[in-house]
C-alpha cells in the first residue's frame, strides 16, 4: 500500500493506479488500488500455512499494474515476479515496462507500512554546462544509509533533509490517504445479472438467498428470491440496501 501511494504520486492521471501479485504460491493474490486521490483499499488471498520466505509465498506468480483512466483507454503492463521483496519486483517492473529507473526503499511492522522512492527523471534534450552527470547514483547511495526506524518514525521533511543534506532538497503539499471503497448494492446486483437467471435460481433453490461479500471492505449484501427474481425483471428499481458490516 505504501509502494501504491509513493508510485500514484508521480502519475498525471484521473483514476486509480491497481497492483496485483499473482501467483500458484501459498500467497495467492495480492491487489492495492490507489486513486488519483489517495483514496485506498486492498485485499490478500493465502493459505493457511504461508511460511517465512516471502518468494516461496509468491513463486511462479506475474505482476501486473492497471492504470484506469476516467478519460481515455485503461492500461496494462505485466511482468514475472523478479526479486526477492515487493521492493525490488516493482522497481523491475517500472524499468523493464516504462524504462523508468526506480527505487524503493518500504517497510512494514503489522500496524503501519512506509516507504521512499526515487525516480529518476528523462533526459532533457540540451546539454547543460552545470549537468551533473554523477547526481543518480551519488543520490542512491545516500538514500541506502536509510534505516527501518527512520522510515517509520521520522517526517518526511526531517527524513529527506537528513538524507540529502547536501542537496538542494525541495518540499511539496503533504497529501492525506484515506480507505475509500466503491462497492455498492448496485454494483453487486449487476454482477449477479451476468451470472445468469438459471444460476441464480439454482442458488436460490439450494440456498434460500445469496450473500456476497466485498473482499475489500467486508461488507455484506443479501438478495432473497423476491430481490433474485428482480434481477431479471426490466426497469425495476433497486430495493433498498440489505447491507452490513
Amino acid at each position: 500500500m505504501a509502494a501504491s501511494a509513493l508510485l500514484s504520486s508521480t502519475l498525471k492521471m484521473n483514476g486509480t493506479l491497481i497492483i496485483q501479485i499473482q501467483t500458484n504460491g501459498a500467497l495467492k493474490l495480492l491487489v492495492v488500488e490507489c486513486s488519483s486521490n489517495f483514496e485506498m483499499r486492498a485485499t490478500a488471498k493465502w493459505d493457511d500455512d504461508l511460511g517465512d520466505d516471502f518468494i516461496s509465498m509468491i513463486r511462479n506468480g506475474q505482476c501486473v499494474i492497471t492504470l484506469d483512466q476516467k478519460e481515455g483507454e485503461p492500461y496494462q503492463g505485466i511482468v514475472p515476479i523478479e526479486g526477492e521483496s515487493i521492493a525490488r519486483i516493482l522497481e523491475n517492473y517500472m524499468l523493464r515496462s516504462q524504462q523508468i529507473d526506480t527505487k524503493l526503499w518500504l517497510t512494514c511492522d503489522g500496524n503501519s507500512a512506509a516507504g521512499m522512492l526515487l525516480q529518476k527523471l528523462p533526459e532533457q534534450h540540451e546539454e547543460k554546462p552545470e549537468r551533473d552527470e554523477d547526481i543518480w547514483n551519488r543520490i542512491n547511495i545516500l538514500a541506502d544509509t536509510v534505516t527501518v526506524e527512520e522510515l517509520q518514525t521520522l517526517a518526511p521533511e526531517l527524513l529527506l533533509t537528513r538524507l540529502f543534506g547536501e542537496e538542494d532538497v525541495r518540499l511539496f503539499t503533504a497529501k492525506p490517504t484515506q480507505f475509500f471503497c466503491g462497492c455498492n448494492r448496485t454494483k453487486v446486483a449487476n454482477m449477479l445479472h451476468m451470472l445468469g437467471k438459471d444460476e441464480i435460481d439454482s442458488i436460490i433453490a439450494e440456498r434460500g438467498k445469496i450473500e456476497v461479500n466485498c473482499e475489500f471492505c467486508n461488507k455484506n449484501y443479501q438478495f432473497d428470491a423476491i430481490d433474485a427474481a428482480a434481477l431479471f425483471v426490466k426497469e425495476t428499481l433497486v430495493l433498498p440496501s440489505k447491507s452490513t458490516h
